[in-house]
């Protein structure tokens, strides 16, 4: 296994490394001085990459968790030019800040890049590398690609692959949760980002693999149908 291989473990990343591994390199190498390189020495296609990806979060077109350059200011100690300046109560010291996004610290969940990048026309890459073989079902630029079916089994495979989801519910709760928790995905939600409860509904009831309610009695896998004996 490589290097490489291992930022499969992530399941977020910052904007910096998304950059890098949609252009094939690895982060651990280079993320701490690619920004000082010129244009010139930079891995081809970083710099169209990280503004893609720049752009669409701050187009809001690119859910990301924002984080911005902040410093304590020592005793009498002012700003500096494009800092602005405020006082943190907590610690009693005056901070300074930008209001520019530190690229290196902002993240992105790697779910919500790749269907930014399925959206953009990538279906190969480092982000695909395990999806080579999905059924077009699952596929959002298939054109007969339909949300609820796709939002159903995925909600089914992710439950039953993960016995932990299961504790202390029924399948059909567990798979309300799961669809709750990742609507935006499949246009379960409105505009505010609140999730769509009667659409939710009806999909956790196609995917329950036991409509006769009750608390699972195999935690990660559908339970076994009996088998009747030859007579």
């Amino acid at each position: 296994m490589e290097s490489l291989d291992y930022w499969r473990l992530c399941d977020e990343i910052s904007v910096i490394d998304a950059a890098l591994l949609i252009v094939g390199e690895d982060p651990s190498a280079s993320r701490d001085y690619v920004e000082g390189w010129p244009t010139e020495n930079q891995p081809k296609g970083y710099s169209a990459a990280r503004a893609a990806l720049v752009n669409a979060i701050l187009g809001k077109r690119l859910e990301a968790t924002l984080r911005y350059p902040a410093r304590r200011l020592q005793f009498e100690e002012y700003s500096k030019v494009g800092e602005q300046q405020t006082y943190d109560e907590n610690t009693e010291q005056d901070i300074a800040f930008t209001d520019s996004p530190d690229w290196k610290q902002s993240t992105i969940k790697v779910e919500k890049l790749k269907l930014w990048l399925m959206s953009r026309g990538f279906k190969t890459g480092f982000f695909f590398a395990d999806k080579l073989d999905a059924p077009d079902y699952l596929d959002q630029l298939h054109p007969c690609y339909a949300p609820k079916l796709a939002a159903a089994i995925s909600a089914w495979e992710a439950i039953t692959a993960d016995e932990k989801l299961l504790e202390g519910k029924t399948p059909k709760q567990a798979l309300e949760k799961w669809l709750r928790e990742n609507a935006s995905q499949f246009g379960l939600s409105d505009e505010d980002g609140n999730p769509n409860k009667d659409g939710i509904e009806q999909i956790s009831k196609v995917a329950n693999w036991k409509p006769e309610g009750g608390a699972a009695k195999t935690k990660g896998n559908p339970p076994t149908p009996k088998k009747t004996p030859f007579k």
